[in-house]
């Protein structure tokens, strides 16, 4: 695996201006992105994990450059692309390619399968007819569907059938960057096995670098190398996959790890309670933005906003005053 740096971000912003209350009330404006800091390397996998509502997916979208950052830095083999004009960005699309959650609302339903894995050929590329049906029944077979697909419509298709479409068309023009915006939520539980093992496969066959959003930490686990833990806009811890579940710091992690489920019955753990919603981004709170639902906050949380500093190892992150260590009852559901 290459240990080359593919993807820098840095201090990256993303705001959305919000409508006034009243003609005469104060303009409000949504963070949901705020101040992320993160590098992918090539061929790995890096997590980002939070509840529903934490930014996850206006990350992607801004890294991806579908929105436009408010600030900050993207730099991708070299290139500034937030300095990129959409027409300079063309020769760099096709190297990083996005799978959206659901595989149904993503696909054209009037556009047979072969239709939809030949427009990115058709766009990018100067192949002939035959050239480009030959290497639609490649895609096909590469994410384990048959010729007969060619003909048919999205409908026509299960949840990860369609899903296995998507990820074929995000591989055709055989990026270095997959962006999946959480692609197995919409899909039962048997199929998000299969999907990620795809995409597992599909990694090391093509050295692919992957920005794997998700919700649930049990699902990141098992394809990231690395997870960073998302919320309220920012990263509030940064680990490899195994440091995080061996020894969380922030409370906020052990509250997502808490909520695995696990597969002993009689197992019991100890378990970091916390309370109330997520606050609103338009007004976040001051000092630590899980002050108000962590049971450890002190003055110093209400007051100063922790910064996301390395602990006593250099590639372990966390943004908290208490840098709560696992207890020795915390165990991985796992065993």
């Amino acid at each position: 695996m290459s240990q080359t740096d593919l993807l820098t971000v840095s201090g990256l912003y993303k705001a959305f201006p919000v409508k006034k209350d009243t003609i005469w009330g104060k303009s409000l404006t949504l963070k949901a992105v705020n101040d992320i800091h993160l590098t992918i390397k090539a061929g790995e996998t890096l997590g980002i994990v939070g509840e529903s509502g934490c930014g996850k997916s206006t990350l992607a979208k801004t890294i991806a450059r579908l929105y436009e950052p408010t600030d900050g830095s993207i730099e991708f083999k070299g290139h500034e692309l937030t300095q990129l004009s959409q027409k300079e960005l063309r020769p760099i699309r096709p190297k990083i390619q996005y799978v959206f959650q659901d595989p149904y609302e993503s696909l054209n339903p009037r556009h047979t399968i072969g239709s939809i894995l030949e427009e990115p050929f058709v766009i990018h590329t100067q192949l002939d007819s035959e050239q480009r049906q030959a290497k639609v029944r490649a895609l096909l077979e590469k994410v384990g569907l048959p010729d007969s697909a060619i003909n048919k419509y999205p409908h026509e298709f299960s949840g990860g059938q369609r899903q296995r479409i998507g990820i074929a068309r995000a591989i055709a023009l055989e990026p270095e960057l997959l962006i999946c915006d959480e692609p197995v939520s919409a899909l039962d539980v048997s199929v998000q096995s299969q999907i990620i093992n795809l995409l597992i496969k599909l990694q090391q066959e093509m050295n692919l670098a992957i920005l794997f959003i998700a919700h649930d930490l049990a699902v990141v686990k098992h394809i990231s190398d690395r997870i960073s833990v998302m919320y309220l806009g920012s990263i509030v811890e940064s680990a490899t996959s195994d440091e995080l579940f061996k020894q969380p710091m922030h409370p906020y992690t052990h509250f997502l790890l808490d909520a695995i489920p696990s597969i002993r019955p009689n197992h019991k753990r100890d378990k970091l309670r916390i309370q109330g919603e997520l606050p609103s981004p338009i007004s976040p709170p001051t000092g630590c933005l899980f002050n108000t639902r962590c049971p450890l906050a002190n003055e110093q949380c209400l007051e100063e906003r922790p910064k996301l500093i390395a602990s006593d190892k250099d590639d372990h992150l966390v943004a908290c005053h208490h840098r709560v260590r696992a207890t020795q009852n915390w165990q991985s559901p796992w065993g």
